[in-house]
């Protein structure tokens, strides 16, 4: 119920009471109270002749209200009338018209409700019979105009009951198209602007649809014939409707309004529309029938005023204002509401409308007007009130209030009723009120009482009452929270009080998380017969289950099988064009919902194109257009023309041009003697269109060649002959038949006339009995049998090559540093070339170690430099080694005589890393190391270095302690290191130029199961580790710890070292002989503690079969017979990642130690059978393995014209790029600066393979072995030029 105070009027008498205006207020129907009009009949009330007349009043109150009618302003007497009966329980009638007129029971009907306590009355309700009159006969002449006249077509239908809504149409019942030059007016009429012979025709028919009868009545068909023997010419404007310069209209508050200006003239006129005083409301304004009507909807006082319509054309305009008048039939400001007092209480029943003009307000009561009705102190009339004081029981009544004025009135029925009521809560109790977070809730309390009770609200058990932010209680008793949370869930209680009692009910409010759709779905462009997933991710309320419902285009989606709807996503698959549109996600739950669309493109290749024509014909164009096919949601991006050459290539199709996607034609360049057929590629971002149907064919006369054979070449293949080639022409480009070729030549320099040759069908000419290498211009002419193409081009080819006679002189070897030389030479006479000259090679090879010859077969090198270089540098080459090389020249033909072998030595290098490393026997204090010699030592070897460091279960790394190790030596046995502890190991040999790479490698001392079980007697003097004991070369890894041990069992420190697979668990223990077992698992997961026995009362224990990289939790349990099991604190390790090298624990197995036996025995045989072969001279390869780290004995080349060569083998083609063995380079492919200013470009290239200009090094590589005396057992594999040379890259 809501509550408002309003202030007594001036004059009225001062009283210290409340007045309450009751607005909304429904009196429980148990109690006393004056009728209430709750359903009537509309004041004009039109009815279908067919059917029986229901006019409608209902009413409530209590006691129950009696119903009787008034006609035409006097009683209706429903007894008097068999055809007429009023409903039970109801004033509604309902007249039976079978047999009977409607007009009889026409007129103008009342109905008036009344019990003890008041009398209402209904408004008056006209009874009129809709009508639909047929169309008067008459005669419709056939109507002869002249083409660009205007013409009025009229309708004028009979007036029906209601008005009638008009069209047009023809016979066969289409409606005929309207225009900008041909509508229909508002009237109903058909206007031309001006007529074309077009609309020549005999069935113009307006047709009348009358809608409350169904039924559509048609006017006589109208014959228009246009002429156009004597067309009308062109002119301005003039207004076929309205007349006149300026018109008037009226229009009522609400309604709708709708202005017209229709216009002839030729061309066509355009109409515009504006407000002269003011903007035309946008969003009430609406433009139909092409610009001519203008609608504006829910008419408002502020759309008074002129406005203006302008008809334009090219011609000129013209203008017509219509001034718009709005008046208003009363509409209400405060319509009265039914009042409910308590005795002595004070009231107002407030009647405010408006209107134009001011409409005039008539009260009265129980239906008789107010100034007729018994006199009452406690009631004042006061223009548009009635204030009631000081009322007493049996003041109750209902008052009508009519505003009237000449456009309409409005009636309204209030009434007071003085009750003494305790109040009641009328919402049903323990309602259950559910709402989204952050929404507005709304707990109903609706109550009744007089007088009215005032409510309270409270939360759970609070005792204070609920108000201000963010709580509001509205007069109806309705609890408000603005934006609900969480915290506002609980139970809520309203209270109602007033002087005569208290009344209370308790609701329920939880507060939901909202729906949202997390992941929506996406714009998507997908390829006919393709799959396109719209996803629609939901989060909602946990409490709620939401339903996901997918909708097309607002409609559901179609009943097909490719439309498959997931949990959360739809998928379409075979996509086709008719899937495209908008599609929806809806998450619907009890309380609210989200959605969200995305739009689906499909797009496919474009449809061919269509309706090629040829024009504009000439001997070398033509122009090509067409009709572009359907783009399927693709924009063309171009278009492709293609001809066939019916002549020369029937059924082969070539590429022409392409044009614009823009364009729908292309001017073609033509060639002669061709028979054209064209078509049209279509391509958009999808692909390439089906080719359209060709083009009708076109022919072009035979020409002359307009052009001569391309890529004409001259060399000789044989040292006295000359081989002319070129490319030939193709048939469209012989321009006739009868092809042919007129090779020239001649030899240049030499004054001697062109030698000429006319051929046909070939692409080259051999010219014999030349001289060797010689110079010759060239020329070849096509021709047909229209004549000879223009002057050809002249080329310069040469005759055949020989090879080189004369080997380069002086050659001279520089050595730079252990690895790198220079060799200069100097060149041989052009002359004696005879040929092209390509460049020089340096054939290099390694004879053995400087102290020893090798006796296999070495492998020769090449280093090829392009061009007249005299000079080049020789990467990759073996320290300490002694070579031998010499250098050719090369042409076209091939090689020259070598230069007389020069030798030279490189100095010691530092060696490669050992071989292999290994660790042999570890035991608990020591362990022995065992490696291989370098595979490269690049010198005298001067000794090892052996350096180590312990390594914790975190990976930390210890002190670092260094042992100096003989040359002769290869194994070492380190003792005095602590037990159960892994160790890293580096170990490296030396020249007298510095130590070579580093070999690395892991290894774990065992346990010591003694030290761990250590007695206990000396518990006085404290527990303390055994000291370290150290060698002279080591350093103590950790620091002495002394510890008091506990009384009782108990635990000490519990040790973990862990491995890939397994885990060294030690204890301190301090008690009673116990059975000790292990329990682990794996960390965070669920699975149970494993358990492991221990042997014994030993302090350690293995555990085996762990996962490499995982972290584990071990505990140490301690249990007697009948004691409660003693548990150590929880330990956390992590085994190590797997690795290939690990060794831990596993050489004390049987089975290992066996196989390493197995292996030392194939060794021990394999080296014999070797040292046996190379005694009797055989020879076998040797790989050694390489290590990863950088050789430093690289050195940087000098900034001279040195120049790397190209490698490759003179034995065999499938050794050309394996690369030499035994060079290093740096891991970040650089090379040390030192004092060396080399250049890149002094290095050789090989074939296609050179520096470039950023110093960049393309080489190709290769050997040549050849037999020589074998000596010693040194390797004779060169130094990698290709690891060399990847430091200068």
């Amino acid at each position: 119920m809501l509550r408002k105070r309003y202030l007594i009027p001036a004059g009225a008498p001062l009283i210290l009471l409340v007045c309450h205006l009751i607005t909304a207020l429904d009196v429980p129907l148990d109690l006393q109270q004056p009728p209430t009009l709750t359903h009537q009949s509309p004041k004009d009330y039109i009815v279908d002749p067919r059917e029986n007349i229901v006019i409608q009043c209902e009413a409530k109150g209590k006691p129950t209200p009696s119903f009787s009618w008034t006609r035409n302003g006097t009683h209706f007497d429903i007894d008097k009338d068999a055809r007429v009966t009023m409903k039970p329980n109801s004033g509604t009638l309902v007249i039976d018209i079978t047999g009977g007129k409607v007009e009889a029971y026409e007129g103008v009907y009342q109905c008036t409700v009344r019990n003890e306590h008041g009398t209402a009355v209904s408004n008056n309700i006209i009874i009129r019979q809709s009508r639909s009159p047929l169309w008067s006969k008459e005669r419709v002449d056939p109507i002869l105009i002249q083409e660009g006249n205007s013409l009025i077509l009229e309708c004028r239908p009979p007036a029906g009951l209601p008005p009638p809504i008009i069209f047009w149409m023809d016979n066969y019942f289409q409606r005929l198209k309207q225009s900008e030059r041909v509508s229909q007016g508002l009237n109903g009429d058909l206007y031309f602007s001006n007529v074309k012979t077009e609309d020549t025709r005999n069935d113009y028919i307006c047709y009348a649809r009358f809608n409350h009868t169904q039924t559509i009545q048609q006017k006589q068909p109208i014959s228009v014939k246009v002429l156009s023997n004597s067309p009308a010419g062109e002119r301005r404007p003039t207004f076929m409707i309205p007349k006149g310069r300026t018109s008037n209209k009226l229009v009522l508050r609400g309604h709708v309004l709708k202005l017209e200006c229709i216009a002839e003239g030729l061309p066509t006129p355009e109409i515009h529309w504006r407000k002269e005083s003011g903007e035309l409301p946008s969003k009430r304004t609406f433009h139909e029938n092409f610009q001519k009507t203008l609608k504006i909807i829910d008419v408002t006082e502020a759309d008074a005023g002129l406005y203006r319509c302008v008809a334009k054309n090219s011609l000129g305009s013209i203008h017509h204002i219509i001034n718009v008048t709005v008046m208003a039939s009363p509409y209400w400001i405060t319509e009265p509401k039914n009042l409910v007092l308590a005795p002595k209480e004070t009231g107002v029943l407030i009647c405010r409308a408006n209107g134009i003009p001011d409409p005039s307000i008539t009260w009265l009561m129980n239906g008789i007007p107010i100034e007729n009705s018994p006199k009452d102190l406690s009631r004042k009339v006061d223009g548009d009130s009635i204030i009631f004081s000081d009322v007493q029981t049996g003041s109750s009544a209902v008052y009508q209030c009519n505003v009237s004025n000449e456009f309409g009135y409005l009636l309204a029925n209030a009434f007071l009723n003085v009750l003494a009521e305790p109040p009641r809560i009328l919402t049903p109790a323990n309602q259950m009120y559910q709402v989204i977070t952050n929404n507005r809730a709304l707990l109903d309390c609706a109550f009744f009482g007089a007088p009215i009770p005032k409510i309270n609200w409270f939360k759970d058990d609070q005792t204070s009452i609920l108000d201000g932010d963010p709580y509001v209680i509205h007069d109806n008793g309705t609890l408000e929270i603005h934006v609900a949370q969480k915290d506002n869930n609980g139970k809520y209680t309203c209270i109602a009080m007033n002087d005569l009692g208290k009344a209370e009910n308790r609701v329920q409010l939880e507060v939901k998380d909202p729906t949202r759709i997390i992941k929506q779905p996406e714009y998507r462009v997908v390829q006919v017969a393709g799959k396109v997933i719209f996803e629609c991710k939901v989060k909602h309320d946990p409490t709620f289950t939401p339903t996901i419902m997918w909708l097309k285009n607002n409609e559901e989606l179609p009943d097909d099988e490719r439309f498959i709807v997931g949990e959360d996503s739809l998928t379409i698959g075979e996509v086709a064009e008719i899937d495209e549109g908008t599609y929806t996600c809806i998450a619907n739950t009890s309380l609210d919902k989200d959605s969200a669309s995305a739009e689906l493109t499909v797009v496919d290749r474009t449809d061919p194109s269509t309706d090629l024509e040829l024009t504009d014909e000439s001997e070398r164009s033509i122009h090509l257009t067409w009709t572009p096919g359907f783009d399927h949601n693709s924009v063309i991006e171009k278009y492709i023309v293609e001809y066939e050459d019916g002549l020369h290539e029937p059924g082969v199709w070539h590429y022409l041009t392409e044009v614009p996607g823009t364009k729908s034609s292309a001017h073609l360049e033509l060639s002669p003697h061709v028979l054209y057929s064209f078509r049209v590629i279509s391509v958009n971002e999808v692909g390439r269109s089906q080719p359209s149907y060709p083009s009708r064919q076109y022919q072009t006369a035979p020409a002359a060649p307009d052009e001569n054979p391309s890529k004409v070449e001259g060399a000789g293949n044989e040292p006295d002959n000359l081989v002319i080639t070129w490319q030939t022409l193709t048939g469209i480009q012989s321009n006739g038949p009868g092809l042919q070729y007129k090779v020239h030549w001649r030899q240049k320099d030499v004054d001697d006339d062109w030698t000429s040759v006319t051929v046909a069908n070939v692409s080259k000419y051999i010219v014999s009995g030349t001289q060797t290498f010689v110079p010759y211009e060239i020329k070849v002419q096509a021709l047909n049998d229209l004549g000879i193409a223009p002057e050809p081009s002249v080329v310069v080819g040469y005759s055949g090559e020989d090879l080189p006679m004369a080997a380069p002189g002086n050659v001279r070897v520089r050595v730079e540093n252990s690895t790198l030389a220079e060799v200069h030479w100097e060149p041989v006479s052009p002359k004696s070339v005879r040929g092209h000259l390509k460049g020089y090679k340096i054939y290099y090879w390694k004879e053995g170690s400087v102290f020893k010859r090798s006796r296999r077969h070495v492998e020769k090198k090449i280093l090829t430099f392009s061009g007249d270089k005299t000079h080049g540098k020789l990467p990759g080459l073996e320290p300490f080694s002694l070579y031998k090389l010499n250098v050719r020249v090369f042409n076209g033909k091939g090689e020259g005589p070598p230069s007389p072998d020069e030798q030279f030595e490189t100095p010691e290098g530092v060696p490669n890393a050992p071989a292999f490393l290994k660790i042999l026997n570890p035991m608990l204090d020591s362990l022995t190391l065992e490696w291989g010699a370098p595979s490269h030592r690049n010198g005298l070897l001067t000794g090892y270095t052996l350096k180590y460091q312990p390594i914790n279960n975190t990976h930390e790394l210890g002190p670092l302690v260094k042992i100096i190790i003989p040359a002769n030596e290869t194994n070492w046995t380190l003792k005095n290191l602590n037990y159960s502890t892994r160790y890293k190991f580096y170990l490296n040999a030396q020249t007298s130029k510095g130590p070579g790479n580093i070999i690395t490698e892991e290894a774990v001392t065992i346990m010591d199961e003694a030290r761990i079980n250590q007695p206990a007697e000396d518990a006085d003097k404290g527990y303390s580790e055994p000291p370290l004991a150290t060698s002279p070369p080591m350093h103590t890894l950790r620091p002495t710890f002394h510890k008091v041990r506990p009384v009782g069992p108990v635990f000490g420190n519990i040790n973990t070292t862990a491995s890939e697979d397994f885990a060294n668990i030690s204890w301190e223990y301090w008690g009673p002989d116990m059975s000790f077992y292990i329990e682990y698992m794996v960390e965070d997961s669920e699975e149970d503690w494993k358990k492991e026995f221990v042997n014994g009362t030993q302090s350690f224990f293995v555990i085996k079969g762990l996962m490499p990289g995982t972290t584990y939790k071990v505990r140490v349990v301690a249990k007697g017979h009948s004691d409660q099991p003693v548990q150590s604190t929880e330990e956390v390790f992590k085994t190590d990642p797997a690795m290939a090298s690990r060794q831990v624990d596993i050489a004390t197995q049987g089975w290992f130690i066996g196989l390493m036996c197995a292996i030392a025995l194939l060794i021990l045989v394999l080296l014999i059978f070797c040292f046996i072969k190379r005694n009797k001279g055989g020879k076998y390869p040797v790989k050694e393995k390489e290590d990863a780290h950088p050789d430093p004995e690289i050195q940087p080349m000098k900034d001279d014209d040195g120049t790397f060569g190209e490698y490759r083998s003179l034995e065999s083609d499938t050794e050309d790029h394996k690369p030499l063995k035994g060079s290093r380079t740096p891991s970040n492919g650089t090379v040390k600066k030192e004092d060396s200013d080399d250049s890149l470009v002094d290095y050789g290239e090989g074939g296609d393979g050179q520096f470039n200009e950023d110093g960049s090094f393309i080489g190709q590589y290769s050997g040549k072995k050849e037999k020589e005396p074998a000596e010693g057992n040194e390797s004779s594999e060169a130094p990698s030029p290709v690891n060399a040379m990847n430091s200068f890259v």
